[in-house]
């Protein structure tokens, strides 16, 4: 079962029982993709437009991680990765709690790795594409958490990103952090640039949560801005068609850095949340010169 929602401007389009995904954002007047424009019918999230990260996001290593009550054990759970990545919610069947014309609610309780309820709430208004993701502890013994959003974006020869931030996580051939560095020349966004041809797949500090992704072959910008997140994720893969900036609560592997950064213990009906508003700006000038190119 899909659910549709409007706006005046924009189309959404959600698969709940895909992992709580977003299948399609696009705008109405040009049908352009908002997000990485994909087969509705697909069946995994990792193929769709966005989906949700609980109760954490990217790769954990040593096989698990320490919570109060001691360690937890982790399995990878997913055939790309050699370890465990992006928490469980995303591999579950979401439910509907409420729907209108511009607004869903979507819940999930999972036990794995602990007891938890996740909810998305996404709302559509003038372009502006709202996402709260809640996250709350139902185990009785505490546990850590962190949360995130995974979108794909649409990628051009002419995309541009602006996202400011200090400092980036290198990484080594497992994809778990090495330690903090100075931005390389190509890797640093505070002004709009076009994304690196090489391979990113990092996690950059201090972010301020704003972000600006520029699409002048496509006719339009999205501004963005996340509450929750310190952390980005960048993932450009080189020759494909998207990219992703994925807001974070914390950096990959938090479980195991030095004052697990970003993360919260949270005991029994505790909660956590991030917001992301992704706002469509159709470039007017873009439109007029379609339309005198039809003419």
């Amino acid at each position: 079962m899909k659910i549709e929602l409007n706006d005046k401007l924009t189309h959404l389009t959600l698969a709940p029982a895909v992992g709580g995904s977003i299948a399609n954002w696009y705008a109405l007047a040009t049908g352009q993709p908002l997000l990485r424009h994909n087969d509705e019918h697909a069946q995994l999230p990792g193929k769709l437009g966005c989906y949700p990260l609980a109760p954490w996001s990217n790769r954990i290593g040593e096989g698990g991680f320490d919570n109060p009550e001691g360690w937890l054990p982790l399995a990878p759970n997913s055939p790309l990765d050699p370890l465990p990545i992006h928490g469980s919610a995303w591999q579950q069947a979401w439910q509907v709690v409420s729907q209108s014309a511009n607004e869903a609610v979507l819940e999930v309780v999972c036990d794995t790795p602990f007891a938890y309820r996740a909810e998305q709430r996404f709302r559509l208004d003038n372009g502006e594409l709202s996402i709260t993701l809640r996250v709350t502890h139902l185990a009785e013994k505490a546990a850590w958490h962190g949360v995130g959003l995974h979108p794909y974006f649409p990628r051009t020869p002419g995309t541009r990103l602006q996202a400011n931030a200090s400092q980036v996580w290198l990484s080594d051939a497992s994809k778990l952090p090495t330690g903090l560095a100075p931005l390389p020349e190509d890797w640093d966004f505070q002004q709009l640039k076009a994304l690196p041809e090489r391979l990113v797949d990092n996690g950059f500090c201090q972010w301020d949560g704003h972000c600006v992704i520029e699409q002048p072959e496509l006719g339009y910008s999205l501004e963005c801005n996340a509450s929750g997140a310190d952390y980005f994720l960048l993932f450009c893969p080189p020759g494909l068609g998207f990219f992703c900036v994925e807001p974070v609560s914390h950096p990959v592997n938090a479980h195991h850095l030095a004052g697990r950064p970003g993360l919260k213990l949270l005991e029994q009906g505790q909660s956590t949340h991030l917001e992301f508003t992704l706002k469509y700006l159709p470039n007017v000038g873009a439109g007029l010169l379609a339309k005198a190119e039809d003419q």
